[in-house]
């Protein structure tokens, strides 16, 4: 397995500033946005799409410094109920895709998106009980008349590409967990798999390692980050919380940089359960820690993740 960023938390930084400093760490990968969330702070979209000898340009640099691209990154709401809103992200996403096939870069990452609940609505609508019966009802409607059609022909779109969709599982959307991504892959065909981000799972729950089992081939991407559970706050109003991220003392739960939610002994079970599931690529370093600064977080991160990941692989045993 190798190890890289996700350099929107180098946003201040040229691509040439960020290219040299992933380098120095010792890091093999960038992973860049290319809009929506969180932006395209290092990558012209229009610019390389339009021009051939730009992209080769591009593709040397990040060569020269001993890297790749291991991914596209565009979080969007395809399926946003707003048309508008869903266009754009549904453009950013198709341009994302063709600049992924230029550049020889096999993933693309995003979210699946969340309709609202009829095709009068402004706002998505994300639907975690079955009852009152017409959350139910609404929430097959979801599925069938919006989620699966879109992503079967999106899906279609990468596949004439040459590029994969990751799509990463998360709350809001309609992929959030293992199950929801295995019943969109079953509709929308194997060329849609998922981005495992354990800082959206650890919190509800989710044993990471017995989730990397169950997801077997349909994990295509990993991004690094971690989560802190607040005991106290939890005891009194559960893990769901929609307070902001800057009420951080009375939050149920914190993202954190790697190793400071979850110890050095569950991130070598993660590293193990991913090589044991068959994944050779690309842990992704993520930042969005609010306790510590950037360099401090990238800095704790890589300490942690070098020590955890299995970046070579096995040796043939003697015994066998």
């Amino acid at each position: 397995m190798k190890l890289g960023v996700f350099t929107p938390l180098f946003a201040k930084l040229s691509l040439d500033e960020v290219l040299a400093k992933v380098r120095d760490a010792g890091l093999d990968a960038v992973e860049l946005g290319t809009g929506a969330f969180p932006g395209s702070d290092h990558v012209d979209v229009d610019g390389l799409l339009a021009s051939q000898d730009k992209a080769r340009e591009f593709r040397s640099k990040v060569a020269d410094h001993g890297l790749i691209v291991s991914a596209l990154s565009c979080h969007g709401n395809p399926l946003h109920p707003n048309k508008e809103a869903a266009r754009r992200d549904d453009e950013i996403f198709r341009k994302t895709v063709r600049l992924a096939e230029r550049l020889e870069v096999p993933v693309v990452v995003t979210f699946s998106g969340c309709p609202g609940d009829s095709d009068q609505s402004r706002i998505p609508n994300w639907i975690t009980s079955p009852w009152p019966p017409e959350m139910l009802e609404t929430l097959e409607w979801q599925w069938n008349e919006k989620a699966i059609p879109y992503w079967k022909e999106a899906t279609n779109f990468s596949r004439e590409h040459g590029v994969r969709v990751a799509l990463e599982a998360h709350p809001n959307f309609i992929v959030h967990n293992v199950e929801t991504m295995l019943r969109l892959r079953e509709a929308a065909g194997d060329h849609l798999g998922i981005n495992l981000d354990p800082s959206h799972h650890f919190w509800r729950g989710v044993d990471i390692p017995q989730a990397i089992r169950a997801l077997g081939p349909a994990l295509f991407y990993f991004h690094a980050k971690d989560v802190s559970v607040d005991r106290r706050n939890v005891a009194v109003n559960g893990v769901i919380d929609g307070k902001s991220y800057r009420e951080m003392a009375d939050r149920a739960w914190r993202f954190r940089s790697v190793g400071h939610g979850h110890d050095l002994l569950v991130w070598k079970e993660i590293m193990e359960a991913l090589r044991m599931a068959g994944y050779d690529y690309v842990v992704s370093l993520e930042h969005e820690d609010a306790l510590m600064s950037v360099e401090q977080g990238f800095q704790t991160a890589i300490a942690t993740l070098k020590q955890a990941l299995l970046r070579e692989p096995p040796d043939e045993p003697w015994w066998t």
